[in-house]
C-alpha cells in the first residue's frame, strides 16, 4: 500500500514538472498565455512559482525560479523514495528478527 502510494505521488510530481515546463515555453510564445491552455496551466501552476518568484530575484531580466521550483519538487521525489525504502527496509529487518526469535 505505501509503494502504492508514494508511486502515485511521484506520478503527480512528475505531470506538475511536466505542467512547469509547459508554462515555461508558453511564456516564450507571443499570446500563448491568453489561450484556454495557457490560462488554465498558468491557474495550476503560478501558486507554486509565486513562492520562489518573490524569494528569488531574476537575473539579467530572466527567471530562474522556475528551475529552483523543479528541482525542489525533484528533492521532494527523491525524499518520498527514500522514505518507502527505509519502511520498506523496517519491515524486512522486523520480520527477520521475528524469525530470529522463533525457536
Amino acid at each position: 500500500m505505501v509503494a502504492y502510494l508514494a508511486w502515485l505521488i511521484n506520478k503527480i510530481i512528475d505531470a506538475y514538472i511536466l505542467l512547469i515546463v509547459v508554462w515555461c515555453l508558453l511564456t516564450w510564445f507571443p499570446g500563448a498565455m491568453q489561450s484556454r491552455l495557457g490560462e488554465l496551466i498558468t491557474k495550476l501552476v503560478q501558486p507554486y512559482l509565486r513562492f520562489f518568484d518573490e524569494h528569488i530575484p531574476p537575473l539579467g531580466g530572466i527567471s530562474f525560479a522556475p528551475v529552483v521550483a523543479v528541482f525542489v519538487l525533484y528533492l521532494v521525489q527523491y525524499g518520498i523514495i527514500m522514505l518507502t525504502r527505509i519502511i520498506r527496509m523496517k519491515k524486512t529487518l522486523s520480520s527477520i528478527f521475528v524469525l530470529m526469535k522463533r525457536p
